[in-house]
């Protein structure tokens, strides 16, 4: 383990090469980190960084596997991050392609989730990302990209609880994340839904909404758009004065969905 000594020299170190922009040469300390003193060295340093730097951190890779930081980050240093992800959007980007934007966000997120198969880890990361309102939101986020599909998840899920497939009218890469979550966290699952559709509720009514194939129709019932909640999310963005936002006190009306 890293001597106590070294821990804050290293966390200055990282996070003055993050700010800088030189995210190779933090991953090159990260590495030389573990080559001398273990993996619980970055594990150490990464569960003491700002979280505003871990995003920056992390943001840059897209998830991406290669690094270091996205195998090992604390799930709740990761969850504190997505707090300010969103502050590296500009106006622009969020209104003229807020599809992309949310692809972004989605590679970022599954690719921290997945990049393990310990499903102890799995579980902690997901429990800790949506048990705040910035986390919820993030998840609405990426399911706004295949409503159809979450409110299919959410029938099976009503319908079949533990024995639920997983199988789809789509294909969307978002539905194995969406089952996962479910699975870990049940309030978490709730606050998603309640985000991205208002007036959700647990019944197979909404679950079997009909989606029109035309993006310019107006959805049958309350829906946030992924634009919507984009803002929502730059919105949730801690100030300087308060770093880590308490979870919101969103009600959830689920029962044990899965047993």
């Amino acid at each position: 383990m890293i001597m106590s000594s070294n821990l804050p020299a290293l966390s200055k170190q990282v996070s003055e090469l993050v700010l800088a922009g030189s995210l190779s040469h933090a991953e090159q300390a990260f590495s030389e980190a573990v080559e001398a003193h273990g993996d619980l060295a970055v594990v150490e340093v990464l569960g003491t960084l700002a979280p505003q730097v871990t995003a920056l951190h992390l943001s840059g890779f897209d998830g991406g596997k290669t690094s270091l930081a996205t195998l090992l980050v604390p799930p709740k240093a990761w969850a504190d991050s997505l707090a300010f992800i969103a502050a590296t959007w500009s106006d622009d980007q969020i209104e003229d392609d807020p599809e992309r934007v949310a692809e972004t966000l989605f590679s970022h997120v599954h690719g921290v989730v997945f990049s393990t198969d310990d499903e102890e880890r799995r579980r902690e990361l997901l429990e800790q990302a949506s048990a705040s309102d910035h986390g919820a939101t993030v998840f609405a986020i990426l399911f706004s990209m295949a409503p159809k599909e979450i409110l299919e998840v959410a029938g099976e899920i009503i319908s079949k609880g533990s024995y639920i497939t997983g199988l789809t009218s789509g294909d969307s890469d978002i539905v194995p994340l969406a089952i996962e979550l479910a699975k870990a966290s049940e309030d978490g699952w709730d606050r998603a839904l309640f985000e991205l559709f208002p007036d959700f509720r647990h019944s197979a009514d909404l679950a079997d909404a009909e989606f029109s194939d035309d993006p310019d129709e107006e959805p049958k019932f309350l829906q946030r758009s992924t634009k919507e909640l984009l803002y929502r999310l730059r919105k949730q963005v801690p100030s300087t004065r308060s770093i880590v936002r308490k979870a919101g006190a969103r009600k959830s009306i689920g029962t044990d969905i899965f047993s």
